[in-house]
């Protein structure tokens, strides 16, 4: 896996909307910040577009993306925000386009199938807070922090309280998730990120109990969950807990994994919630569950 070179003072960050529209003081407040920084905010064409639940067409998003991979002095991407969209770019992006110039692509929820194309290609992505994240917490928010410090070459290592569902045990392999739909509508595909033997993490918005279990339930039918090295169960926001069969989604997890040894940690701050912690996909890590604590170091 390449990670993409880390950030000097003055290289630009450019900021596109491959899937649906955003606030346009949202995308300010970013460029502010990465200005502070001491970088070059670069605003797509089409970023502070709109059509229908969209930033732009197809075509439009799509010029918008090839031309923020293709200018060399692009050094990082930022996606504006997720919804719905990106999966209409993935077979119109030249996969060697992605290769030629490595660079940071940064984003969560949709953005989870742009980080699918980016491991296709053996480029290394940050799963991360986008432009909201910027104007809501500002520059000195922990994500944001985070982020910026990933950006500049500092790989981070986590630190997280004890879950009663928690499996101890510790794990080192190539990290891999996201938006768990999101990645699930991509199985079978070339974009299909699941495999054994890595260290999974997940999440999730306004998807019910059930439906989460049977996306669960294809994995372990493929083979791939009951095969992980380990499991980072991130927030699942926006749904009835506990549903009609009395489960939680923290009970139902926990329910699925029980037969498999490897560690698993639950509450992880990734996903739809305000501290939703930097993640590099692709990355090697060691993932270290106790009994009083989760350690994600970075590697």
């Amino acid at each position: 896996m390449i990670y993409p070179a880390p950030l000097k003072k003055g290289d630009k960050i450019a900021i596109i909307s491959p899937a649906s529209h955003i606030r346009h003081e949202y995308v300010d407040a970013a460029c502010r910040i990465i200005a502070e920084w001491g970088y070059v905010p670069v605003v797509s064409e089409h970023c502070k577009g709109s059509r229908g639940t969209y930033s732009g067409t197809v075509e439009e998003r799509l010029a918008d993306l090839t031309a923020a991979l293709i200018d060399s002095s692009v050094r990082a991407i930022i996606c504006s925000r997720g919804g719905y969209g990106v999966v209409h770019l993935l077979d119109l992006i030249d996969p060697e386009i992605i290769r030629s110039n490595p660079k940071w692509v940064i984003g969560f929820s949709d953005i989870s199938a742009m980080h699918a194309a980016m491991h296709r290609c053996g480029i290394a992505s940050i799963h991360s807070p986008m432009t909201k994240q910027f104007a809501v917490g500002g520059a000195d928010d922990e994500c944001i922090v985070a982020l910026r410090n990933i950006l500049e070459g500092h790989l981070p290592e986590y630190c997280e309280p004890s879950h009663p569902f928690n499996r101890p045990g510790t794990a080192t392999g190539e990290l891999i998730g996201g938006n768990l739909a999101v990645l699930c509508g991509l199985q079978g595909s070339e974009w299909d990120i699941f495999a054994p033997d890595k260290i999974l993490f997940i999440e999730d918005i306004g998807e019910a109990v059930y439906r989460v279990e049977r996306m669960l339930y294809n994995l372990r039918l493929r083979g791939v969950l009951g095969k992980l090295r380990g499991l980072i169960v991130g927030r699942f926001t926006e749904y009835t807990s506990p549903d009609g069969n009395g489960d939680t989604m923290e009970t139902m997890v926990h329910r699925m994994v029980e037969p498999y040894g490897y560690p698993v940690t639950f509450d992880f701050p990734v996903g739809h919630i305000d501290r939703n912690l930097p993640l590099i996909e692709g990355s090697t890590v060691t993932l270290t569950v106790t009994p009083t604590a989760t350690t994600l170091r970075h590697t």
